[in-house]
């Protein structure tokens, strides 16, 4: 096996176990409105870094990372991907905060690494 085999497995630690690793439940719905529970990293932080100014300004950076292996876990899922389309259905992705205070953000964009095996979704809180 090599370094990116046993990358894309430690993955299951890393990203997917609760217990020893980064794992936090998240739900990923896809535009039909199948959902499929999945175990992966979360954050919604509020403190950004301006780029042109390098100061702290209150701003949004929300995002999930999954593990690709367990989303094709269910032939029935593909990548998901930002919908720009105001009027179509956007993947959605669900997971509470530390205090159980579950939102549901909508995929802005996703990057997937083919390499590694993870995608890393970029969000924005949804409103429905």
């Amino acid at each position: 096996m090599g370094l990116r085999e046993m990358a894309e497995k430690d993955l299951a630690v890393i990203l997917e176990d609760a217990v020893f690793g980064f794992g936090w439940p998240v739900t990923l719905t896809d535009p039909s409105g199948a959902s499929k529970p999945l175990t992966g990293y979360s954050n919604d932080i509020s403190l950004v870094i301006d780029p042109d100014t390098g100061q702290a300004v209150i701003g949004e950076n929300i995002s999930a990372v999954l593990r690709i292996s367990s989303i094709f876990a269910d032939p029935a899922m593909t990548l998901p991907k930002g919908i720009a389309d105001s009027g179509s259905k956007p993947w959605l992705c669900t997971f509470d905060d530390i205090g159980g205070v579950s939102a549901t953000y909508k995929v802005q964009f996703s990057n997937p690494d083919q390499t590694l095996g993870i995608v890393v979704l970029r969000l924005e809180l949804y409103k429905v």
